[in-house]
Parts: structure tokens; sequence; C-alpha cells
């Protein structure tokens, strides 16, 4: 699979942004889906999971409860909800994919998945 994310921006603190994983192919539903960030000077970090089918998702500590993640099968779409903004938020974004074999699998370290985007840079401004 393919995948193009989209949607980061500048955004000044509090503010909100939503980022948008579109995949290619027609089984986009095995996969389930992450998106990690990456600030200047650090190692990548897991942000926040969903299962294949959304019925389960997971977030890192430092975004729960400001982000939120969901997915539409039907448009081979993953986004990201982002409230409540920090400069601690800002970071490229990379949505990434793996091959599920149930509807419980919630990968959250980088090394479980097998497929990236491109990634998309939010800069949150103080």
């Amino acid at each position: 699979v393919q995948l193009q994310a989209s949607g980061g921006g500048l955004v000044q603190a509090g503010g909100s942004l939503r980022l948008s994983c579109t995949g290619s192919g027609r089984i986009f539903n095995i996969y389930g889906m992450g998106w990690f960030r990456q600030a200047p000077g650090t190692e990548r970090e897991f942000v926040a999971a969903i299962t294949r089918n959304g019925g389960s998702t997971t977030y890192s500590d430092s975004v729960k409860g400001r982000f939120a993640i969901s997915r539409d099968n039907s448009k081979n779409l993953v986004t990201l909800q982002m409230n409540s903004l920090t400069p601690e938020d800002t970071a490229v974004y990379y949505c990434a994919a793996r091959p599920s074999w149930t509807d419980t699998e919630l990968p959250i370290t980088e090394f479980q998945y097998h497929y990236w985007g491109q990634g998309t840079l939010v800069t949150v401004s103080s």
C-alpha cells in the first residue's frame, strides 16, 4: 500500500489541525494504521493507532485527550484530529500501515509497521 499524508501547516498554540492519510489499493481494511511524529533532533515517536476495523484506538500519553484518530475504510482514509495544540507538538507527522491478522492489533512501535507515508509538517507557534 502507498500512503499519502496531508493536512499539515502552521497553527497558533491552542489551535487545531486535521491530518489525513490516504492509502492506495482495494484492501485498505486489512491494515492497522498508526501516526508517528518526529521533531527536529529527536527520534520518531508514536502518537496514535487504530485497528483495521476502527474498533479500537490507542494514544501516547502526550496527546491523549487532545488528539483523535479515526478511519473510513470506504475512502481508504485515516485522519488525526489534533486539538489544543502546543509548540511541543511541532514535528513531521507520518502515517504508517501494518497488515493485521485480527481486529484487535494495535501496534505502537515503528518497527511493527511495514509501510510509511512521506510525512507532513506541523508547526505550532507560541
